[in-house]
């Protein structure tokens, strides 16, 4: 299914500019979390000053507003650079876990071949042993043995080739399953972070002040 979706054509047009694109929306988010930070910063020292000054109301409420967006703006950057990099990395791990089942479909194919052709040559030697086997002058002898010896060779190739073909297969299943169990651990984690956001959304939800409704 990965697979028929990544194979649209336009996704291969927008991948010459795919790591561009992500390359940009990092450096945006990553100006705008440190921009954040500073806003923070500073906004926490001028709220503490002008709270221990005892200044009017009105001045005190905008200092804390603006408190307020800066938090604001810092958790959303923050959640925003976390989530876009945990995305990449889903969309490489399914990438990875398409062409995985790709080439495990294709070993398997190879084996089934491989084993057809392996129980057809079998077939195909008894056969000649059953018609061979009461014909008894010496040239037929040594024509009987010359066959039987190509036939084992050509069976002793062929599970070779089997052997080589099966232990791939098995490899390529194994990485798989290390794919499959490492999305699923990134999907948990994913599950788990979209949590806390929406609790950190539901506690900063309400306005600190009267002027920030």
């Amino acid at each position: 299914r990965w697979q028929k979706i990544f194979m649209f054509p336009l996704w291969s047009k927008m991948a010459v500019f795919w790591n561009k694109m992500f390359l940009t929306i990092i450096v945006l988010l990553i100006v705008l979390f440190l921009d954040a930070i500073r806003e923070v910063r500073k906004y926490s020292s001028v709220h503490v000053n002008e709270k221990a000054a005892n200044v009017n109301s009105s001045a005190f409420d905008h200092i804390q507003m603006k408190l307020f967006r800066s938090q604001r703006n810092l958790y959303l950057s923050g959640f925003s650079l976390f989530l876009w990099l945990v995305l990449r990395r889903t969309v490489t791990l399914l990438t990875q876990l398409a062409k995985e089942m790709a080439s495990h479909a294709a070993l398997e194919t190879q084996v089934n071949d491989a084993t057809e052709a392996a129980k057809k040559y079998m077939a195909e030697n008894e056969r000649l042993q059953e018609a061979l086997s009461g014909k008894g002058n010496g040239k037929k002898k040594e024509l009987t043995g010359a066959t039987e010896e190509k036939l084992k060779e050509e069976v002793e190739r062929l599970k070779a080739e089997l052997q080589k073909t099966s232990d791939a297969f098995h490899k390529a299943k194994t990485e798989v399953a290390a794919v499959k169990k490492q999305s699923e651990g990134l999907r948990k984690e994913y599950n788990h972070l979209m949590k806390e956001f929406e609790q950190l959304q539901v506690g900063g939800s309400g306005s600190p002040c009267k002027h920030c409704v």
